[in-house]
């Protein structure tokens, strides 16, 4: 009884997992976005300069790290 509910289980979760698929690979790919700003090839992210960032995070893992060794010093 168990071997066929799970059997019945599975058939159902094969069809409509095929069902499923079908219908998401039939779409239509949608167009792409319309350019904005500058035209030619950009770099991902539209060249969001990053560098203040990349310093901020520097900075932040310095002082998690000194906080995590003081704290080391402290315990030892």
């Amino acid at each position: 009884m168990k071997r066929l509910i799970f059997k019945g289980f599975l058939v159902t979760l094969f069809i409509m997992g095929t069902a499923t698929f079908n219908t998401i690979s039939s779409q239509e790919v949608p167009p792409p976005p319309p350019e904005q700003g500058q035209g030619g090839n950009q770099p991902p992210g539209g060249g969001a300069p990053i560098g203040e960032g990349m310093i901020f995070l520097t900075m932040l893992g310095a002082a998690y790290g000194a906080k995590k060794w003081q704290k080391s010093k402290q315990t030892n």
